[in-house]
């Protein structure tokens, strides 16, 4: 065996090899037909990200709109589609809300008082979002379902032996309330904020006290017993209609930022566009008896295929 077949056998078991690996690795790499790379897609709703919008807070609290980057149910990084049904809507200013309602502590003192100076509809948010202020400091707060312009709302972190009567709008720990009372921006832990119960016309119901606990039962019917320190709004949420209420057009569902379901967009479809007209009449060709066909008797020459039958 010459020196040139030894090295084209090496060359081609080298060759072999290394198409091998290749396709072992390919294979690794795609375990789907339609994943061809490993950028990983991320579910929507994880860590509290919709992929709706991107809002671009400031250093500090601030009254003023803050601008917005609309997602369109896209990654952020990757600019792939992750959340579908998502897209197009009006440009929207957002409205920092302060979900921590602070007041005093000590029984012995009277609560903090803000007066409500606007109450508007905010195109990021279902239900309505009022302006109050109180001294020199201006918030954003939910509305409730009656407040108007210049109510006066009450917030105070102390828990009397006695319940308090609390007026709508009002913000006192879940521990303050009597049974039977509606509220909503409920805290989940004393302190952070109210995080249960934002969406419009809905609100919580106090069932019952137990111990240092408190159970309050949520719009979805489920019941939360929590701590009796938890801040929470009296009242029902604004803009109860907003549930019951149709969206009416198609363009208007576009306006609220969903995008169609149907796939592919179809100007014109079905009955809507296209003129379908009945087909023509059928031509009679031959009426008459001059054009008549002719009969023919064709013959073979097999016999007895000839007969006719009658």
């Amino acid at each position: 065996m010459s020196a040139m077949s030894l090295i084209g056998r090496a060359f081609t078991r080298q060759i072999v090899e290394v198409c091998s690996k290749a396709a072992s690795v390919s294979v690794q790499l795609q375990p789907k037909r339609s994943q061809w790379n490993l950028v990983k897609k991320p579910k929507p709703g994880e860590k509290g990200k919709s992929y709706r919008r991107i809002v671009h807070f400031q250093d500090k609290y601030t009254v003023e709109p803050l601008k917005v980057t609309n997602l369109a149910g896209r990654d952020p990084v990757t600019g792939r589609v992750v959340a579908k049904g998502i897209g197009g809507g009006i440009k929207h200013k957002y409205h920092w809300v302060q979900w921590i309602r602070d007041g005093p502590t000590d029984l012995n003192v009277p609560p903090k008082e803000d007066k409500v100076l606007a109450v508007f509809k905010d195109g990021c948010r279902t239900s309505f979002v009022a302006l109050v202020g109180g001294g020199s400091e201006l918030r954003y707060i939910l509305a409730t379902e009656n407040m108007k312009v210049g109510d006066i709302i009450r917030t105070h972190r102390g828990i009397p032996v006695n319940h308090v009567r609390a007026s709508e709008g009002d913000a006192y720990p879940l521990g303050a309330l009597p049974k039977g009372t509606f509220v909503n921006c409920i805290e989940k832990y004393p302190g952070q904020g109210g995080t249960l119960i934002h969406a419009a016309g809905t609100c919580g119901l106090i069932l019952n006290n137990d111990g240092d606990r408190v159970i309050v039962k949520m719009p979805s019917k489920k019941q939360f017993s929590l701590h009796q320190t938890c801040m929470a709004t009296v009242g029902r949420l604004s803009n109860v209609l907003h549930g019951s209420t149709p969206i009416g057009s198609a363009q208007k569902n576009r306006e609220l930022g969903n995008r169609p379901r149907s796939g592919l967009w179809q100007r014109k479809s079905g009955k809507h566009g296209r003129k379908i007209r009945p087909p023509p009449p059928v031509r009679k060709i031959g009426v008459g008896e001059e054009s008549a066909p002719k009969r023919e008797i064709l013959s073979l020459n097999h016999s007895p295929l000839n007969t006719i039958r009658t």
